[in-house]
């Protein structure tokens, strides 16, 4: 449903009117913007932005409809989209809906006719914050922001939010329908994975056995892996620590690649700690250093939470790639404990696609 009267309100206060689209309903969660200038479809299907509004830089939003090849997940995740304009009538040879009939179908609003600049430097200067996106009749902004905060009173703080278990599958499968693959077996923790992360695996030819996030270090073993992918997802890392302390059995055993949320994970398993940063990396635009060769990638990024690298221990471990914006941790391994960690998205979906030798450098180095 396009053209309804939709309100965005930040906990700071701040208030936007605009024009809804997608679902007639309201939501909460954390506002956070998105630098991201295409690829919105692969964004709204991310598993990392549940219980998130998402705020897209971009001007325009909608014109390339929704097409069933460039999911990355079975569902939307997050709570709201905000936008300057919404593009009512796609234009992409690959689109089978509209953008606003698909969040409809989700129960997802979306907001349009916004100052999304303005509201990205309130973003960025006051740092991300719980926000309502609701439906409204009122047309004075004292009762607008009245309606919403009593809203605002049932979402919850990210910082201590498990949300792992909220998209992990259920129990176990096989992403590639157990074909007979050349390399072995990868078993995948499921935080809430992305599917171009799992297509990488397929492509080097392995089977790709995805697992639930509380699955246990004895059934990993069970599985004969050549190796443990640990995904991206979201919520906060701290509180996910039964997987922490599965993920410690095995480090030096089996090699293991981690992502994101699993970055986050691993980091924790061998010592660090994990902090909420300000505004967080969202994005397809983000530079990171690797001071192995000193090189500059341009990365996908999507994370609210990062890894105090002085706190890493562990045999040969050492910090691998920072970014270039803040100088947060984006990367450490050790050959000694076969592991491999980025904090950014080296399969991008959407972004660019010059980090992915990340996936040969660790099947060469820890595999083959």
């Amino acid at each position: 449903m396009i053209g309804w009267k939709a309100a965005l309100y930040l906990e700071n206060g701040h208030l936007f009117m605009g024009k809804g689209f997608g679902a007639k309903t309201t939501r909460g969660g954390e506002a956070i913007f998105n630098t991201g200038l295409s690829g919105y479809q692969e964004v709204f299907t991310d598993p990392s932005y549940r219980r998130q509004i998402v705020v897209m830089t971009v001007a325009h939003i909608g014109n390339t409809g929704i097409n069933p090849e460039d999911m990355e997940s079975d569902k939307v995740y997050l709570e709201g989209v905000v936008a300057r304009s919404y593009t009512e009538v796609p234009s992409n040879w690959r689109s089978t809906s509209t953008l606003d009939s698909y969040l409809e179908k989700s129960n997802v609003p979306g907001i349009s006719e916004v100052d999304t600049r303005a509201l990205t430097q309130i973003l960025r200067d006051e740092g991300a914050q719980r926000a309502v996106l609701l439906p409204t009749d009122l047309t004075d902004p004292d009762a607008v922001a009245k309606q919403a905060k009593e809203q605002l009173k049932n979402i919850p703080l990210m910082a201590g939010l498990e949300l792992v278990s909220d998209v992990s599958c259920k129990k176990p499968y096989w992403f590639n329908n157990q074909t007979s693959a050349k390399n072995g077996t990868i078993v995948a923790y499921d935080f809430g994975v992305k599917a171009n992360i799992l297509r990488h695996y397929i492509n080097y030819g392995f089977n790709v056995r995805v697992v639930p996030h509380n699955y246990t270090a004895a059934e990993v073993r069970k599985e004969n892996p050549k190796a443990i992918v640990l995904s991206n997802g979201p919520g906060d890392p701290g509180e996910v620590k039964d997987t922490v302390t599965e993920i410690q059995k095995v480090i030096g055993e089996i090699p293991i690649f981690a992502v994101c949320m699993g970055h986050q994970l691993l980091a924790r398993a061998v010592g660090a700690s994990t902090y909420k940063l300000k505004f967080g990396h969202h994005g397809c635009n983000h530079p990171v250093q690797d001071l192995r060769t000193k090189k500059v990638l341009i990365t996908s990024q999507n994370h609210g939470f990062s890894v105090k690298g002085e706190e890493l221990k562990g045999d040969g471990l050492a910090v691998t790639h920072v970014s270039l914006n803040d100088q947060t941790v984006e990367g450490f391994a050790s050959t000694k404990m076969k592991l491999a960690s980025v904090q950014f998205h080296p399969e991008a979906a959407p972004g660019p696609r010059e980090a992915q030798h990340l996936f040969e450098d660790f099947i060469r180095g820890h595999i083959r």
